[in-house]
């Protein structure tokens, strides 16, 4: 879908952004800056600065004469960013719970509200919207520094969380896990909720450890 106005750097890395996490741009094909230029309805430079973004963000890799290329799945990268939210993320939600106003409490019940939608829809945004949820919960504890880092983390995890949902069942899961989630937080039971915001993240990581070294033949790296 292209762009309204040929888009901005910002917009255009948010437009890749997505069709990377959403499968719509994935390994091993490298990236095809023309054809992607012409999608979205932008020019090549301002293309090239946010694919160069996303090359800092991890997600794009840049070889020699060969151009960018999506990164593929990796069990050491996924077990690295599970590990960085394990540290930060439970307490981070734990404190914001004790915070959040009845505002913040509602527009976490409609971020969780827009991923079933999206779930039951069988939606190409269900990565996004859960990436939504989770930062509703973390947000009200009002540290700026450590949200913007859980953001990069939920981004860099947002396609392992994809894959982890993959095998049957796993939705009605996520989902249940995900109400736990929400009362707990919403009825402010701190310790409770650190355990279960650890209990969500660890058991999310464990299946992907599974899949992903099904998915490998003496190679960390799938597609």
């Amino acid at each position: 879908m292209a762009l309204a106005s040929g888009g901005s750097t910002d917009e255009i890395y948010e437009a890749v952004r997505e069709r990377i996490l959403s499968g719509a741009l994935s390994p091993p094909a490298p990236v095809r800056q023309d054809a992607l230029a012409q999608s979205l309805g932008v020019s090549k430079i301002p293309l090239r600065e946010a694919l160069v973004r996303l090359e800092q963000d991890g997600l794009l890799s840049l070889e020699k004469n060969r151009g960018f290329f999506v990164r593929p799945l990796d069990a050491g990268e996924a077990e690295e960013v599970f590990a960085l939210r394990l540290k930060i993320e439970p307490e981070c939600v734990a404190l914001a719970a004790l915070n959040a106003t009845p505002e913040e409490q509602a527009a976490a019940r409609a971020a969780l509200n827009a991923l079933d939608c999206e779930v039951e829809a069988q939606g190409s945004r269900i990565g996004a919207l859960n990436r939504a949820f989770h930062l509703a919960l973390a947000r009200p504890a009002r540290r700026p520094v450590t949200a913007q880092l859980l953001e990069r983390l939920l981004v860099l995890s947002e396609r392992y969380v994809r894959k982890h949902l993959e095998p049957q069942g796993r939705q009605e899961r996520a989902h249940t896990e995900h109400e736990i989630l929400l009362d707990l937080w919403t009825r402010r039971a701190e310790a409770e909720l650190v355990r279960a915001t650890a209990d969500h993240i660890e058991t999310t990581l464990a299946d992907l450890r599974r899949q992903l070294a099904s998915s490998t033949t003496g190679s960390s790296e799938i597609s």
